[in-house]
Protein backbone atom coordinates (compact mmCIF):
# COMPACT_ATOMS: atom_id res chain seq x y z
CA UNK A 1 0.00 0.00 0.00
CA UNK A 2 1.38 3.46 -1.03
CA UNK A 3 2.03 5.62 2.20
CA UNK A 4 0.70 9.33 1.75
CA UNK A 5 2.89 12.15 3.28
CA UNK A 6 0.22 14.21 5.46
CA UNK A 7 -0.63 17.71 3.08
CA UNK A 8 -0.40 19.50 6.32
CA UNK A 9 3.19 18.58 6.18
CA UNK A 10 3.90 18.95 2.95
CA UNK A 11 2.08 22.67 3.27
CA UNK A 12 4.83 23.58 6.11
CA UNK A 13 8.02 21.75 4.18
CA UNK A 14 7.24 24.29 0.92
CA UNK A 15 6.52 27.09 3.14
CA UNK A 16 9.93 26.82 5.09
CA UNK A 17 11.74 25.87 1.87
CA UNK A 18 10.39 29.00 0.29
CA UNK A 19 11.18 31.24 3.08
CA UNK A 20 14.42 29.78 4.55
CA UNK A 21 12.10 30.49 8.43
CA UNK A 22 10.27 28.39 10.50
CA UNK A 23 8.89 31.63 12.12
CA UNK A 24 7.99 33.23 8.22
CA UNK A 25 6.33 29.72 7.73
CA UNK A 26 4.10 29.75 10.44
CA UNK A 27 3.08 33.40 9.95
CA UNK A 28 2.57 32.64 6.09
CA UNK A 29 0.26 29.26 7.13
CA UNK A 30 -1.50 31.31 9.98
CA UNK A 31 -0.12 28.05 12.69
CA UNK A 32 2.02 28.30 15.94
CA UNK A 33 5.99 27.92 14.89
CA UNK A 34 5.60 24.58 16.85
CA UNK A 35 3.21 23.13 14.60
CA UNK A 36 5.46 24.24 11.54
CA UNK A 37 8.15 21.97 13.65
CA UNK A 38 6.41 19.20 14.12
CA UNK A 39 5.30 18.71 10.62
CA UNK A 40 8.72 18.62 9.33
CA UNK A 41 10.05 16.65 12.10
CA UNK A 42 6.75 13.93 10.87
CA UNK A 43 7.62 14.29 7.18
CA UNK A 44 11.22 13.82 7.86
CA UNK A 45 10.55 10.83 9.90
CA UNK A 46 8.07 9.63 7.72
CA UNK A 47 10.74 9.97 5.00
CA UNK A 48 13.90 8.30 7.03
CA UNK A 49 16.08 11.55 5.75
CA UNK A 50 16.12 15.12 6.87
CA UNK A 51 15.69 17.81 4.44
CA UNK A 52 16.82 20.63 5.99
CA UNK A 53 19.95 22.29 7.29
CA UNK A 54 20.59 25.17 9.96
CA UNK A 55 22.41 27.59 8.73
CA UNK A 56 23.08 30.87 11.20
CA UNK A 57 19.08 32.04 12.20
CA UNK A 58 17.48 30.25 9.00
CA UNK A 59 17.23 26.91 7.75
CA UNK A 60 17.77 25.93 4.09
CA UNK A 61 17.79 22.67 1.80
CA UNK A 62 20.19 20.18 2.05
CA UNK A 63 20.64 17.65 -0.74
CA UNK A 64 18.05 15.28 -0.41
CA UNK A 65 15.49 18.40 0.20
CA UNK A 66 15.74 20.46 -2.84
CA UNK A 67 15.36 17.02 -4.93
CA UNK A 68 12.19 17.02 -2.36
CA UNK A 69 11.37 19.87 -2.85
CA UNK A 70 11.30 19.97 -7.27
CA UNK A 71 8.81 17.53 -7.67
CA UNK A 72 6.55 18.39 -4.83
CA UNK A 73 6.11 22.39 -5.19
CA UNK A 74 4.59 21.86 -8.62
CA UNK A 75 1.77 18.89 -7.85
CA UNK A 76 1.15 21.36 -4.26
CA UNK A 77 0.83 24.56 -6.47
CA UNK A 78 -1.52 22.37 -8.72
CA UNK A 79 -3.60 21.45 -6.16
CA UNK A 80 -4.09 25.08 -4.23
CA UNK A 81 -4.97 26.48 -8.32
CA UNK A 82 -7.10 23.72 -8.45
CA UNK A 83 -9.62 24.36 -5.04
CA UNK A 84 -9.38 28.21 -5.92
CA UNK A 85 -10.59 27.56 -9.76
CA UNK A 86 -13.22 25.54 -7.69
CA UNK A 87 -14.45 28.65 -4.98
CA UNK A 88 -14.26 31.21 -7.90
CA UNK A 89 -16.81 29.11 -9.65
CA UNK A 90 -18.56 28.73 -6.96
CA UNK A 91 -18.66 32.30 -5.89
CA UNK A 92 -19.02 33.61 -9.68
CA UNK A 93 -22.97 33.65 -9.35
CA UNK A 94 -22.58 36.42 -6.36
CA UNK A 95 -22.16 39.83 -7.57
CA UNK A 96 -22.58 43.05 -6.15
CA UNK A 97 -24.41 45.60 -7.88
CA UNK A 98 -24.22 49.42 -6.90
CA UNK A 99 -26.60 52.32 -7.01
CA UNK A 100 -27.76 55.18 -5.91
CA UNK A 101 -30.46 54.70 -2.87
CA UNK A 102 -33.43 56.05 -4.41
CA UNK A 103 -32.59 53.49 -7.53
CA UNK A 104 -32.34 51.19 -5.03
CA UNK A 105 -35.61 51.96 -2.96
CA UNK A 106 -37.88 52.46 -6.20
CA UNK A 107 -36.74 50.70 -8.40
CA UNK A 108 -34.51 47.82 -7.74
CA UNK A 109 -36.56 46.42 -4.86
CA UNK A 110 -40.06 45.79 -6.91
CA UNK A 111 -38.45 44.10 -9.59
CA UNK A 112 -36.03 41.40 -7.30
CA UNK A 113 -38.91 39.17 -7.73
CA UNK A 114 -38.74 39.39 -11.56
CA UNK A 115 -34.89 38.74 -11.62
CA UNK A 116 -35.40 36.13 -9.54
CA UNK A 117 -37.73 34.21 -12.27
CA UNK A 118 -35.51 35.38 -15.21
CA UNK A 119 -31.79 34.27 -13.57
CA UNK A 120 -32.66 31.97 -10.32
CA UNK A 121 -28.56 31.62 -10.26
CA UNK A 122 -28.15 35.12 -9.31
CA UNK A 123 -27.02 36.23 -6.19
CA UNK A 124 -27.13 39.80 -6.00
CA UNK A 125 -25.87 42.07 -3.32
CA UNK A 126 -27.06 45.62 -3.23
CA UNK A 127 -24.37 48.41 -2.20
CA UNK A 128 -25.41 52.13 -2.25
CA UNK A 129 -22.06 54.58 -2.61
CA UNK A 130 -22.16 57.59 -4.16
CA UNK A 131 -19.77 59.86 -6.35
CA UNK A 132 -17.32 57.88 -8.47
CA UNK A 133 -15.20 54.91 -6.97
CA UNK A 134 -13.03 52.48 -8.03
CA UNK A 135 -15.15 49.15 -8.50
CA UNK A 136 -12.45 47.03 -7.79
CA UNK A 137 -11.44 48.45 -4.01
CA UNK A 138 -14.80 48.58 -3.24
CA UNK A 139 -16.15 44.97 -3.91
CA UNK A 140 -18.08 46.37 -6.63
CA UNK A 141 -18.84 43.93 -9.78
CA UNK A 142 -21.22 45.79 -11.63
CA UNK A 143 -22.89 49.53 -10.72
CA UNK A 144 -25.67 51.64 -12.41
CA UNK A 145 -24.42 55.03 -12.83
CA UNK A 146 -26.79 57.72 -12.34
CA UNK A 147 -24.86 60.98 -14.66
CA UNK A 148 -22.31 60.89 -16.66
CA UNK A 149 -19.64 58.77 -17.68
CA UNK A 150 -16.45 61.33 -17.59
CA UNK A 151 -15.45 60.17 -14.05
CA UNK A 152 -15.59 55.94 -15.99
CA UNK A 153 -13.23 56.36 -18.26
CA UNK A 154 -11.76 53.11 -16.87
CA UNK A 155 -14.61 51.24 -16.97
CA UNK A 156 -16.78 49.64 -19.65
CA UNK A 157 -20.11 52.00 -20.25
CA UNK A 158 -23.21 51.28 -22.05
CA UNK A 159 -26.62 53.55 -21.69
CA UNK A 160 -29.56 52.00 -20.62
CA UNK A 161 -31.95 54.65 -20.93
CA UNK A 162 -32.18 58.64 -20.74
CA UNK A 163 -33.12 60.65 -17.93
CA UNK A 164 -36.54 61.94 -17.66
CA UNK A 165 -37.56 64.16 -14.74
CA UNK A 166 -41.67 64.26 -14.12
CA UNK A 167 -43.90 65.95 -11.72
CA UNK A 168 -45.66 63.61 -9.68
CA UNK A 169 -47.85 64.11 -6.92
CA UNK A 170 -50.49 62.42 -4.56
CA UNK A 171 -53.88 61.31 -6.64
CA UNK A 172 -55.82 63.30 -4.18
CA UNK A 173 -54.41 66.63 -4.68
CA UNK A 174 -55.20 66.20 -8.00
CA UNK A 175 -58.76 66.22 -6.90
CA UNK A 176 -58.72 70.60 -6.44
CA UNK A 177 -55.91 71.20 -8.84
CA UNK A 178 -55.02 69.26 -12.17
CA UNK A 179 -52.29 71.40 -13.92
CA UNK A 180 -48.93 71.52 -12.67
CA UNK A 181 -49.15 75.70 -12.14
CA UNK A 182 -52.78 75.12 -10.14
CA UNK A 183 -50.64 72.57 -8.20
CA UNK A 184 -47.64 75.11 -7.21
CA UNK A 185 -50.60 77.57 -6.49
CA UNK A 186 -52.24 75.17 -3.95
CA UNK A 187 -49.27 73.18 -2.53
CA UNK A 188 -45.74 73.42 -1.51
CA UNK A 189 -43.09 72.22 -3.68
CA UNK A 190 -41.25 69.26 -2.09
CA UNK A 191 -37.55 69.50 -3.24
CA UNK A 192 -34.27 67.10 -2.53
CA UNK A 193 -31.81 69.37 -1.53
CA UNK A 194 -28.53 67.44 -2.39
CA UNK A 195 -25.97 68.25 -4.85
CA UNK A 196 -27.29 65.29 -7.16
CA UNK A 197 -30.72 66.60 -7.60
CA UNK A 198 -30.05 70.38 -7.79
CA UNK A 199 -31.06 70.97 -11.19
CA UNK A 200 -34.13 69.29 -11.31
CA UNK A 201 -36.92 71.76 -10.64
CA UNK A 202 -34.62 74.14 -12.49
CA UNK A 203 -34.70 71.79 -15.50
CA UNK A 204 -38.07 70.57 -15.27
CA UNK A 205 -39.82 74.53 -14.41
CA UNK A 206 -37.25 76.29 -17.62
CA UNK A 207 -38.82 73.37 -20.23
CA UNK A 208 -42.71 74.53 -18.40
CA UNK A 209 -41.71 78.35 -18.31
CA UNK A 210 -42.79 78.32 -14.70
CA UNK A 211 -40.67 80.10 -12.14
CA UNK A 212 -38.34 77.60 -9.86
CA UNK A 213 -39.38 77.33 -6.51
CA UNK A 214 -37.89 78.81 -3.58
CA UNK A 215 -36.59 75.95 -0.84
CA UNK A 216 -36.84 78.88 2.03
CA UNK A 217 -40.90 78.67 1.58
CA UNK A 218 -41.26 75.20 0.64
CA UNK A 219 -40.44 71.05 2.28
CA UNK A 220 -37.01 70.61 1.95
CA UNK A 221 -35.44 67.14 2.50
CA UNK A 222 -32.31 66.01 1.79
CA UNK A 223 -32.74 62.65 -0.19
CA UNK A 224 -34.88 61.47 -2.83
CA UNK A 225 -36.37 58.67 -0.70
CA UNK A 226 -37.58 60.98 1.74
CA UNK A 227 -39.03 63.06 -0.63
CA UNK A 228 -41.27 60.59 -2.34
CA UNK A 229 -42.49 59.53 1.10
CA UNK A 230 -43.69 62.92 1.47
CA UNK A 231 -45.32 63.12 -1.77
CA UNK A 232 -46.83 60.02 -1.13
CA UNK A 233 -48.42 61.24 2.22
CA UNK A 234 -49.62 64.29 0.46
CA UNK A 235 -47.65 67.24 1.62
CA UNK A 236 -46.79 68.83 -1.52
CA UNK A 237 -45.36 67.93 -5.17
CA UNK A 238 -41.79 66.81 -6.19
CA UNK A 239 -39.90 67.49 -9.33
CA UNK A 240 -37.96 63.50 -9.79
CA UNK A 241 -36.50 60.81 -11.96
CA UNK A 242 -38.94 59.21 -13.58
CA UNK A 243 -37.19 55.50 -12.77
CA UNK A 244 -37.38 56.72 -8.93
CA UNK A 245 -41.42 56.51 -9.24
CA UNK A 246 -42.10 53.62 -12.00
CA UNK A 247 -43.58 51.59 -9.41
CA UNK A 248 -45.33 54.13 -7.28
CA UNK A 249 -47.15 55.14 -9.86
CA UNK A 250 -47.75 51.63 -11.48
CA UNK A 251 -49.54 51.34 -8.06
CA UNK A 252 -51.62 54.35 -7.70
CA UNK A 253 -49.62 55.77 -4.79
CA UNK A 254 -48.32 58.69 -7.48
CA UNK A 255 -50.09 60.88 -10.46
CA UNK A 256 -47.20 62.01 -12.91
CA UNK A 257 -48.30 65.75 -13.98
CA UNK A 258 -47.52 67.35 -16.99
CA UNK A 259 -44.92 66.62 -19.76
CA UNK A 260 -41.92 64.52 -19.07
CA UNK A 261 -38.51 66.52 -19.21
CA UNK A 262 -35.10 65.16 -20.83
CA UNK A 263 -32.93 65.78 -18.16
CA UNK A 264 -29.58 66.99 -19.65
CA UNK A 265 -27.22 66.63 -16.68
CA UNK A 266 -27.91 63.11 -16.06
CA UNK A 267 -28.94 59.15 -17.60
CA UNK A 268 -28.78 55.92 -16.67
CA UNK A 269 -25.54 53.52 -17.45
CA UNK A 270 -24.62 49.90 -16.85
CA UNK A 271 -20.48 50.10 -16.00
CA UNK A 272 -18.15 47.12 -15.53
CA UNK A 273 -14.28 46.78 -15.53
CA UNK A 274 -14.09 45.35 -19.28
CA UNK A 275 -12.57 41.90 -17.50
CA UNK A 276 -15.87 41.44 -16.08
CA UNK A 277 -17.66 41.16 -19.72
CA UNK A 278 -15.96 37.78 -19.37
CA UNK A 279 -18.30 36.50 -16.64
CA UNK A 280 -21.32 34.66 -18.48
CA UNK A 281 -23.01 36.09 -14.72
CA UNK A 282 -21.97 40.19 -15.42
CA UNK A 283 -23.50 39.54 -19.11
CA UNK A 284 -26.68 37.84 -17.61
CA UNK A 285 -27.61 40.61 -15.05
CA UNK A 286 -26.76 43.36 -18.07
CA UNK A 287 -29.26 41.76 -20.82
CA UNK A 288 -31.77 41.90 -17.70
CA UNK A 289 -31.26 45.10 -17.10
CA UNK A 290 -30.77 46.08 -20.59
CA UNK A 291 -34.67 44.62 -20.73
CA UNK A 292 -35.69 46.46 -17.51
CA UNK A 293 -34.65 49.81 -18.56
CA UNK A 294 -36.38 49.38 -21.84
CA UNK A 295 -39.49 48.84 -20.45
Amino acid sequence: MKKYAPLKSLYSFVAVAESGSMTEAAQALSVSHSAVSQAIKSLESQLGQPLFQRVGRNVVLNASGRKYYKQVAPALEQIVNATQEMIADKQSHRLTLNMVNSLAMHWWIPRVGRLNEFAPQLDIRISTLTGSFAMEYEGVDVAIIHGKTDEWQDYYCEKLAEDELVMVASPELLEKASTPQALLAHYPAIIAANERRKYDWQVWCEHHQLPIPDSTYNLSFTASVQAVQATIRRLGVFVTHRQFIRDDVEHGSLVEVGEPVLNPHQDFYFACSPDKLKNEHVLLLRRWLRDEFSL
